[in-house]
């Protein structure tokens, strides 16, 4: 089975399109898609917005995220290379969302952007 057929048998949740069509609405209206797969979870749709904004969701598999993105418009499937990097601007807290239960230790040093 090629990757085109992948996608076309795939459906997007209408949950996670509404939402990622309302994030990009809100930060400027066209954006970069990062797919990553983490395991047997699915994968991690990151979202790189305009502004420089991340977001997320998580899909069941690389062709359900591959039409998540098909169905956002003004969004393109990307890498995390250097155009996409540049641009992207944790909010303030952001490492402490994503760092879970380290974020509460007192002997980790702050994140640079938390100084």
């Amino acid at each position: 089975m090629s990757a085109e057929t992948q996608v076309a048998a795939a459906s997007a949740p209408a949950d996670v399109v509404s939402s990622l069509r309302s994030f990009v609405a809100a930060h400027g209206d066209t954006a970069k898609a990062v797919l990553q797969p983490i395991g047997g979870i699915g994968v991690r749709v990151t979202v790189v917005a305009a502004d420089g904004t991340l977001g997320d969701r998580v899909v069941a598999d690389l062709a359900t995220a591959h039409a998540v993105v098909e169905a956002l418009p003004n969004v393109t499937v990307s890498d995390w290379d250097r155009e996409v990097t540049s641009i992207a601007t944790p909010q303030q807290g952001h490492w402490k969302k994503m760092a879970g239960w380290v974020a509460n230790q007192t002997r980790f040093p702050k994140a640079r952007n938390e100084r």
